[in-house]
């Protein structure tokens, strides 16, 4: 029977998918995403290999960001922390905006990824999820999208980088994976992919996260109709606003765990 690795320190870079926006907060006012899921994970894992051992992570990820922006202001502290595993996601902001370079997103993300791979034990990619099957408008990115995947899918043949497909994963078509967004994963899309990651990573399975949720209950049409104004007025209006005045969600806001510290199991 294989032993499950055991991480010592995690360093988390990326956009909100890994900052963790959902629809479950702490109360010191953070989300706990996937990301934060894993790393509790990790602290339990080192504690039972080593009642001594002190688990470290840092979480550097803010909605909202390009690929560009990652490298920028998370590349250079990301290196500098020296996390044994470090996950990477990016890009998508980007292929969903008008005009993507996505020669330029391609350099950039393979550039940051190179330069983490080097100094860490395990670097974490993702293709992201299949905007096909769930988004009306999808078609205009879907070219991108499976460009920006085929190209991760190559960075993914050095050795000491894994990736974790969400892409071929029906169960996140599932309204109950996603927040009152629609953006964002809820806590048990979250929880899914934490434990894809795991999985990826070599621990045991503790349940099978590919699986469909059990059926939502149904929901009467005139409150899916509610829903679906509010969410025209709560999400998208104010999404469409920052789009028109070049403004983004994360403008401002710093990392939640910009410093590798120590992460109780």
């Amino acid at each position: 029977m294989s032993q499950s690795p055991v991480f010592r320190s995690m360093v988390a870079l990326g956009d909100s998918f890994t900052e963790g926006m959902c629809d479950s907060v702490l109360p010191n006012g953070h989300y706990r995403g996937w990301a934060d899921r894993v790393a509790e994970r990790l602290a339990a894992e080192l504690a039972a290999a080593d009642s001594g051992a002190e688990f470290r992570y840092a979480n550097l990820a803010v909605r909202g960001k390009l690929i560009g922006q990652i490298a920028d202001e998370q590349g250079d502290a990301a290196v500098a922390l020296g996390g044994e595993l470090v996950t990477l996601a990016g890009g998508l902001n980007d292929v969903m905006r008008p005009g993507c370079d996505l020669d330029q997103v391609e350099r950039t993300l393979g550039e940051l990824a190179e330069r983490l791979a080097a100094g860490a034990h395990r670097l974490v990619m993702f293709y992201s999820v299949d905007p096909s099957r769930r988004m009306r408008s999808s078609a205009r990115i879907m070219p991108q999208t499976l460009r920006l995947k085929r190209f991760v899918g190559e960075l993914g043949e050095r050795d000491n980088i894994t990736v974790v497909d969400l892409f071929n994963v029906p169960a996140f078509d599932d309204p109950q994976m996603w927040a009152e967004d629609r953006l964002h994963f809820s806590a048990e899309g979250h929880r899914r992919v934490a434990e894809g990651v795991l999985q990826a990573l070599g621990f045991a399975p503790s349940f099978d996260w590919r699986e469909p949720p059990p059926p939502a209950p149904p929901v009467p049409r005139a409150a899916k109709l509610r829903a679906d104004l509010h969410w025209l007025r709560v999400h998208v209006a104010p999404w469409v606003l920052r789009r028109l005045t070049g403004k983004s969600s994360g403008d401002g806001r710093l990392a939640k765990r910009p410093v590798l510290e120590r992460f109780p199991a």
